[in-house]
Parts: structure tokens; C-alpha cells; sequence
């Protein structure tokens, strides 16, 4: 089997969705993720009642293309397409079996890490999406992940030199800043410390 019979369409799907390639795709995402959210929470609308409401319009809309198809004496609409294949459920299965079991090394490989920078980083950034979580529920922080997904990726793709020549003087002035606290701080906690482990062996 060859290497591009084995690598998985479900992540380019996704890359040409949030980078805008399919402009049509991603304005549908977005669309029916705006539509979503503000039914079930500007309206207040419930999750099943939404689902209801649009299995019954597909069905109303496929219903009369059918029946329009036939009246024009036309080949009845081909819904080959729709079905999903065994090897595809297995693709994506696959993927977020991939993307978990990185996230998993990802976290380990931080906590293992001697860095004190990356390991602050990290636990900055938890601390706050705890906090975005606390004045948030979890379809309004979905709805937003999807947004920033949609904007974030093609301001980067499209200002990415100048991105990435701001992001590397902030990295400078960070590693300086977490130098001097290195030094001032926890050096001198480091040697008072051993200081004082070398004053109670003398005594004993």
C-alpha cells in the first residue's frame, strides 16, 4: 500500500477549512456554528429541538429536490456520496487517536522538562483558560475556539514575517527577564539552601 493510500484526508479537510482554502466549506462551518450558537444560547433554544429542526428540514428539502427531479423527468439524485466507508471512520478514528495521544506526550514532555520558561508558559496559559472557563460555559468557548481557528491561522499565513519578528524580540525580552529572575531569586534560594544543609552538617 502505498504512503498516500495511507495518510488520512480528514486533516487536510480540516487545514483547507480553517486556512480558507474551500472558501465555501468554511463559510458553511461558519455559518451553521453562528446559527447553532445563537439558538441554543441567545434563544435559549434546547439541543434536541435544534437537531429536530434541522433533520426536518433536510428531509423536507430532499424531499421536494426528489420529487422535482421527477416531474423534469430527470435521474433521481445520486446520495452515493453521503455514505461513510468503513476505511474513512477508520481515518478519523485514527486522527484524534493521533492528536490525543500527542496532547498526552505534549503535557509529560513539559512537566519532564528542567526549562523553569517553557513550563511557566504552560502553566500561565492553563491558568488562563481556567480562568476564560469560570465566565463561560462550554458551547460559548467552542464557538469562539472555532472562530479564533477561522481568523487566527490566515492573519498568521498572511503576516507571518512580521508575526514572527515580534513574537522573537518578545521571546528576547522574556528569556532576559526570566534570566535576571533566575539570577536574583532563585539562585540565591538555590545557595542559601545549601548553605544552610552545610551549617546543620558542621553541627552534627
Amino acid at each position: 500500500m502505498s504512503t498516500a493510500s495511507q495518510s488520512s484526508p480528514f486533516p487536510d479537510i480540516v487545514k483547507d477549512i480553517f486556512l480558507w482554502r474551500g472558501k465555501k466549506l468554511s463559510i458553511a462551518v461558519l455559518s451553521v456554528s453562528t446559527a447553532i450558537w445563537v439558538l441554543l444560547e441567545v434563544y435559549q433554544f434546547n439541543f434536541i429541538t435544534v437537531a429536530s429542526w434541522l433533520a426536518m428540514f433536510t428531509v423536507a428539502f430532499t424531499f421536494l429536490w426528489a420529487n422535482i427531479r421527477r416531474l423534469l423527468n430527470k435521474d433521481p439524485p445520486d446520495m452515493s456520496g453521503l455514505e461513510i466507508t468503513e476505511e474513512s471512520a477508520m481515518e478519523m478514528a485514527n486522527s484524534l487517536r493521533a492528536w490525543c495521544e500527542e496532547g498526552v506526550r505534549w503535557m509529560f514532555r513539559v512537566a519532564a522538562e528542567r526549562e523553569w520558561f517553557v513550563f511557566a508558559k504552560t502553566v500561565a496559559g492553563l491558568l488562563f483558560l481556567s480562568s476564560l472557563g469560570s465566565f463561560s460555559d462550554l458551547l460559548t468557548l467552542l464557538y469562539i475556539g472555532i472562530v479564533v481557528g477561522m481568523t487566527v491561522p490566515v492573519i498568521y499565513v498572511k503576516y507571518e514575517d512580521k508575526i514572527k519578528g515580534h513574537g522573537e524580540r518578545l521571546r528576547v525580552h522574556c528569556e532576559r527577564f526570566y534570566s535576571m529572575i533566575d539570577e536574583k531569586v532563585f539562585r540565591k534560594l538555590k545557595n542559601k539552601v545549601v548553605g544552610d544543609e552545610k551549617k546543620e552538617e558542621k553541627i552534627e
